[in-house]
């Protein structure tokens, strides 16, 4: 006969069951409406961070190939140089599978040199933002495995030693550290030795590129490193006629201008506001050109659009820094883009971005990315012997077809290729340098072993 105690006791335990199967039953029911809430929202921020599938260049993306030799990945992090890692906005089947690897050399060649925040944003400092945007790369493009490499960035920066005199780069130190880096990674590794460099990739961001000198009849007189005549040099120099400092192979980069600054101003500018100034330049014009060294700046260029439209109120002239210059830009009709001690210019990059029609006065310079900016229909080019007609030219322009290039202008794909962006954009600068590369394939050792 069962007892009261009896009953309870079973009771009890008929309970502790029934508990134990509501919780079962609650936390299965949990972990499954987790499981869908996390994968729905995965794929919304997976179809947010894709691309329109409907672009024919950006479909099909080859699968990621991870790296398998351990012993050679590169150990550079991008916290190291002052940026978060994040995703690019870039895929890479279009660079028909380029694939580039990135040398982690010594802070001494790069990283050092970020003290000074000026190095990451001065008009040099393309050679940062590539370093950086390389670095952002996913692994489709940027390979941890040399091996995989078709292009080979050797990151060292030149231009972010400034004089304690004037502030300006002084890259005397040049020569001496890339051939240091040279002489690292042809030691370290065994690719450099396999065809004395042609796959490997430098920059050289400042007056006249990989000649490493800021005056030109230095430039010339030393020429191009003999150590690097076999690599590919990414420079802000370039011209169309036969230069000591373009005898290696080279693509013409624009100086780096940075995309916040360029965003800052854009958003200050008021909706429909009129271009307000007609012709604009603010820079060094000098009243007597001939510097202490007997060497004429701008070609003397500057001095004549100084004297002869001076007291011209068409003219918007300044000799005198301005930080707010950007402002100045986006107000303007014609921004006037003369050459300096070297033809390019940040003026182009900073005109394109804001508006401004770029009226280029410099001889035979050789522009960034044709193929992307299609500069004859979105600026104009005046002879250095035409300079004291620039009124006369300006006016008729105005009067003929002004409307049409200030159209090619709002074009937002020709002011995307001339900007740096970390991390890279599709279109953008690195892209446009990356595309160059694409059609350079021919010197890499991985393609021309897979095809023998």
């Amino acid at each position: 006969m069962i007892t009261h105690k009896q009953r309870r006791t079973e009771k009890s335990l008929c309970f502790k069951q029934y508990y134990k199967w509501i919780l079962c039953f609650s936390l299965t029911l949990y972990f499954l409406a987790s499981f869908f809430v996390d994968h729905d929202q995965d794929q919304d921020q997976e179809d947010k961070s894709s691309p329109p599938r409907s672009n024919p260049l950006l479909t099909n993306p080859k699968p990621k190939l991870f790296a398998s030799r351990a012993m050679f990945e590169s150990k550079i992090h991008d916290h190291k140089l002052g940026f978060a890692p994040q995703r690019p906005n870039i895929r890479t089947d279009v660079f028909n599978n380029l694939k580039i690897y990135v040398y982690d050399l010594p802070s001494k060649f790069n990283k050092d040199w970020l003290a000074n925040d000026r190095c990451s944003n001065h008009l040099f400092a393309a050679e940062v933002a590539l370093h950086k945007a390389f670095l952002s790369l996913d692994e489709e493009v940027r390979t941890k495995d040399p091996y995989e490499a078709d292009f080979f960035f050797v990151p060292v920066y030149v231009s972010c030693n400034f004089s304690t005199i004037n502030g300006f780069p002084a890259i005397g130190h040049a020569r001496s550290l890339i051939n240091e880096a040279i002489s690292l990674i042809s030691t370290q590794y065994p690719f450099w030795s396999r065809n004395n460099g042609s796959d490997h990739v430098f920059t050289a961001t400042h007056d006249f590129g990989s000649c490493f000198h800021t005056m030109e009849d230095r430039a010339i007189a030393d020429g191009v490193p003999n150590i690097l005549r076999n690599s590919i040099v990414l420079q802000t120099f370039g011209v169309t006629y036969n230069h000591p400092c373009q005898e290696v192979e080279n693509v013409v980069i624009p100086p780096y201008i940075s995309p916040e600054s360029l965003e800052k101003t854009q958003r200050n500018i008021p909706v429909n506001k009129e271009r307000d100034i007609w012709v604009f330049f603010r820079g060094k014009m000098e009243l007597h050109p001939k510097n202490i060294s007997g060497r004429f700046y701008s070609k003397r260029v500057r001095t004549k659009i100084w004297r002869s439209y001076g007291g011209d109120r068409r003219f918007y002239l300044q000799r005198q820094r301005f930080a707010g210059y950007q402002s100045e830009i986006a107000r303007s009709v014609f921004c006037l883009c003369p050459l300096g001690w070297a033809p390019w210019s940040p003026r182009l990059v900073e005109s394109v971005a804001l508006g401004c029609v770029p009226v280029i006065i410099a001889d035979g310079i050789r522009l960034p990315f044709p193929s992307a900016v299609r500069w004859p229909d979105i600026s104009l080019t005046v002879a250095e012997r035409d300079v004291g007609k620039l009124g006369e030219i300006l006016e008729h322009v105005a009067a003929t077809n002004l409307s049409v290039i200030q159209r090619n202008l709002e074009d937002e794909s020709v002011k995307r290729a001339l900007v740096f962006n970390v991390p890279s954009r599709e279109g953008d600068a690195t892209w446009q340098v990356l595309e160059a590369l694409s059609k350079r394939l021919n010197r890499s050792v991985r393609r021309s072993n897979s095809y023998s």
